[in-house]
């Protein structure tokens, strides 16, 4: 029996375990000081300063970089506490952008909250001159970078280089000339990003925000000349209802119907039907590979940041990725083509809308390759943040309305879709039909809860196909990637698949989705709120869709046929040789 750990907050004994620092403590401790720069999936950084606790015998200390000790004596707010975060604030405010109104952060930006809890009324200190403000960059599809908001926290700056194994932002200068930028002091649409939007998910102010498309969808809704229909990703449904006060993972996707219909949207679609339509040809695509040894590993192909690292870093690599498009890509060109003659309009009138928990998205919508006659399949992206604005906007009560279906034929699905949503759903999905399609037999468990997790660490499970040994691996985060891609090239790897989902955890944790960055539990909740989903839908394989088995008698013939692969399947191109000329 060993003994427990103790120390004291406020004269409260608390007992810890393996928390990493006293903030970790001090929060599982139902109390809290604020902070800035600390965010539990980065390392410690130490750079704000504004969770300084008083240790007895140790004075001053960061609660976020030290580490606990047993009988330890450590004090919340005392005086000198409370006037080094208050003088903190002031000399951020001092160098700050202040007009908050009009900041896409009003309301949800740390700075702002901390101004209003410590009750920062006067700045004691010079305001920054108009002339050393910096220009906005919206050089990128995805995200907006404000320089003059940042102040210096370096949490996106880890962001890139802990999640994403990139160097895209760093700090540049000295002293107060310091900022953060992309590299070389390029704009940020000209630098090697992915567009994963981690960097804005982490940032406590408006310096790094979403570029929002909700006008321009307002504009196209208002429109009476326009058919406006919509689809939204797996992930949503789980995350949504967290910016009206729900638990994260609770499904809210009736309650995202309803409103996406009281918004005006003229037709609700569900991207998780098209997740199975994926699944129907990357299972197929995979057992061809499989069947010739040729292109192996397979790359899954649904995460738009891991394809754009390929393009970028890895352009040798092309092969081995999924020709299929994303569930996003695919449920588009399928409207596209059969909706206008079923509302009877010409193609320009219809407006496609994806609501996705991803930045990414904004980047694929407007790749060349998804585009047909010089128009997008997809003509705009909207992330859950930015639909959980309009609903606002629209005066909507989320929580009063009751739960509705999407239309159909594109609004039914099977557990398989759902589970797209989380890291290893996409590998998961693809096993329960390959499994059926390689042996003519009915998979009985198909719950693969190896495959599963929100960690970022790399996940190998060994399945067996009828005497056909199969090792897939799971990955989240390009730096797992990185490695998994060293193997391969090293002639090491073992795998036959590859799935990659650049966020934390996968779609759930996407940049789009409300806040999730204080509390790693979050991307948990949000998993487990798929998984429920998938353990209760009466089909849980893709190919058991009724409606995708009538798109291919009806429209697709089989999967991979050639009308399929019109359709369903693109290429991509090396953008390190700079022959591409996309966005």
């Amino acid at each position: 029996m060993t003994d427990k750990k103790t120390l004291f907050i406020d004269g409260r004994e608390v007992e810890y375990t393996d928390e990493p620092n006293l903030l970790e403590i001090i929060r599982k401790a139902g109390m809290n000081v604020p902070t800035f720069c600390y965010r539990p999936d980065l390392t410690s950084f130490g750079a704000c300063r504004m969770c300084v606790v008083e240790v007895e015998g140790r004075g001053i200390q960061s609660s976020c970089t030290m580490p606990p000790e047993p009988g330890l004596k450590i004090h919340l707010n005392t005086d000198r506490t409370r006037r080094i975060r208050k003088t903190v604030l002031e000399l951020l405010l001092a160098n700050h952008d202040k007009e908050c109104l009009t900041c896409e952060k009003s309301g949800s930006c740390e700075l702002q909250q901390y101004a209003e809890e410590y009750g920062i009324r006067k700045i004691r200190y010079p305001e920054k001159p108009l002339e050393d403000y910096l220009p906005i960059d919206d050089s990128s599809p995805s995200l907006v970078r404000d320089p003059n908001k940042c102040i210096l926290c370096g949490a996106c700056v880890r962001a890139c280089a802990e999640f994403q194994g990139h160097a895209v932002l760093g700090f540049a200068n000295r002293g107060s000339k310091t900022v953060v930028q992309p590299m070389a002091g390029k704009p940020l649409g000209q630098v090697d990003c992915v567009n994963c939007g981690q960097c804005a998910a982490v940032c406590p102010t408006g310096a790094l925000t979403i570029k929002s498309d909700v006008e321009a969808v307002w504009g196209e809704i208002t429109n009476t000349n326009k058919k406006v229909v919509v689809q939204m990703a797996p992930a949503t449904r789980v995350a949504i209802g967290e910016m009206f006060g729900l638990k994260p993972g609770v499904n809210a996707i009736g309650l995202m119907n309803a409103a996406l219909r009281r918004i005006g949207f003229d037709m609700i679609f569900d991207t998780n039907f098209s997740a199975d339509l994926t699944i129907m040809e990357e299972a197929t695509e995979f057992l061809e590979r499989l069947k010739s040894g040729e292109n192996l590993p397979l790359f899954t192909s649904c995460c738009p940041a891991w394809i754009k690292y390929i393009e970028t870093e890895h352009p040798e690599m092309l092969k081995h990725l999924s020709s299929c498009k994303s569930p996003m890509s695919m449920l588009s060109p399928v409207l596209v083509e059969l909706v206008p003659k079923q509302l009877g309009i010409e193609r320009d009138n219809l407006v496609v809308v994806a609501i996705m928990p991803c930045t990414a998205k904004k980047f694929e919508c407007k790749r060349s390759e998804l585009s047909h006659n010089g128009r997008p399949d997809t003509d705009y992206v909207l992330t859950t943040q930015e639909l959980g604005r309009m609903i606002r906007e629209a005066g909507i009560d989320f929580n009063a309305l009751e739960p509705e279906e999407a239309d159909s034929p594109f609004g039914e699905y099977t557990g398989a879709g759902t589970i797209f949503g989380a890291s290893g759903g996409v590998a998961e999905a693809a096993v329960r039909t390959a499994y059926e399609f390689a042996t003519g037999e009915v998979l009985q468990d198909v719950d693969i809860k190896e495959m599963r997790g929100t960690s970022n660490r790399s996940r190998d499970i060994e399945l067996d196909l009828k005497g056909t040994k199969l090792v897939v691996r799971v990955v989240s985060t390009l730096k797992e990637a990185e490695k998994s891609i060293r193997e391969i090239k090293e002639g090491k790897a073992q795998f036959q698949m590859l799935e990659v989902m650049a966020c934390p955890g996968g779609c759930i944790n996407g940049g789009g989705q409300p806040r999730s960055c204080d509390d790693s539990r979050i991307k948990a909740e949000r998993a487990a709120g798929l998984y429920k989903e998938d353990s209760e839908l009466p089909q849980r394989k893709s190919h058991m869709n009724p409606s995708i088995q009538k798109l291919y008698q009806e429209f697709l013939e089989h999967p991979n046929s050639h009308k399929a692969h019109e359709i369903l399947h693109t290429v991509y191109t090396d953008r390190f040789a700079g022959s591409y000329k996309d966005v």
